[in-house]
């Protein structure tokens, strides 16, 4: 158990970036992101603060953060492609990279007319995902813009839409069950055509009189550590690992109580989505694992 608390401690130290006002950021879209594909199907406001997505038959368009991060709150409102999307995707995660890659997904699956958005959440660890929840939205994520926050902590994962917590994954790391806390991750957000698979598992292809599509970001919020690797170590200059580890919670604030769990109206508010809202959990579905389930799924997740 020493061995294994030590270890966990020097993970916590080597790889957070650590909690001085050098490390710990508060970032904007302008700031922080730049466009990786579909430059002439992105447009920035002149404040820097809002970014608007184009899709048509030619090309999408995705931006990614500068930055490597450990631990935060990531924070976009979003507003989605309006009437027939339909073989669309508006994407919001966090990723690292390679084979062993860690993953944080928002993605928002398009229909058609008068149908729903599908909002499906994902998390991979050590490159394995299969870990997806699905949700209709108990709004229209496309006549205006909505709040969606990735908080990762060391403890725990939480999904939030405008405040209200849709989903948690613990860290259980302690019975062997992978948690994304070794790799830091960059911020991802795009318009793609999905229509391969995003809409009745591919039925419903893109209608291209209807482009172009387009989807609005704006007021982006990356309140977090910046990740540069084992060289960031001693950055910060916290002498104890307590030290640390009460600065990352004291600087993740998340409005909850002092041992930093949802409050008794939160989990309340996460249990009336979930049993009206979700539409799909991998923990539900016996047949896609033959009864061999995720070993998280008979764990406590919300408390």
């Amino acid at each position: 158990m020493g061995k294994l608390y030590a270890l966990f401690i020097v993970n916590i130290i080597s790889l957070i970036a650590l909690a001085s006002g050098q490390c710990f950021v508060d970032e904007k879209i302008s700031k922080n992101m730049y466009i990786t594909w579909g430059a002439q199907h992105s447009y920035m406001s002149a404040d820097g603060e809002e970014l608007q997505f184009v899709l048509d038959k030619s090309s999408g368009s995705a931006v990614q953060s500068k930055y490597d991060y450990l631990f935060g709150t990531f924070e976009m409102q979003i507003k989605l492609v309006p009437g027939n999307s339909a073989g669309t995707v508006t994407a919001y995660y966090l990723s690292s990279t390679g084979v062993y890659h860690d993953e944080i997904d928002f993605e928002f699956l398009g229909n058609t007319t008068k149908n729903p958005y599908i909002i499906h959440t994902n998390l991979y660890t050590q490159g394995k995902g299969s870990r997806e929840e699905q949700f209709y939205p108990w709004f229209d994520p496309s006549a205006d813009f909505h709040n969606y926050t990735i908080q990762w902590e060391p403890s725990k994962i939480v999904w939030y839409i405008d405040g209200t917590p849709i989903r948690i994954f613990r860290n259980y790391e302690n019975m062997r069950i992978p948690f994304p806390n070794k790799q830091g991750m960059k911020v991802y957000s795009s318009l793609w055509n999905a229509d391969n698979w995003a809409t009745r598992g591919g039925r419903d292809k893109i209608d291209w009189s209807c482009s172009p599509f387009k989807a609005g970001l704006r007021r982006f919020r990356a309140r977090t550590y910046k990740w540069n690797g084992p060289s960031s170590t001693y950055q910060c200059g916290y002498q104890t690992p307590g030290d640390l580890l009460a600065n990352v919670y004291n600087k993740l604030n998340y409005g909850q109580s002092k041992k930093n769990e949802l409050s008794s109206s939160q989990l309340g508010q996460m249990k009336w989505i979930r049993d009206n809202k979700m539409i799909y959990s991998y923990c539900k579905d016996t047949m896609r694992f033959k009864g061999n389930m995720p070993p998280e799924c008979s764990l406590q997740q919300y408390y």
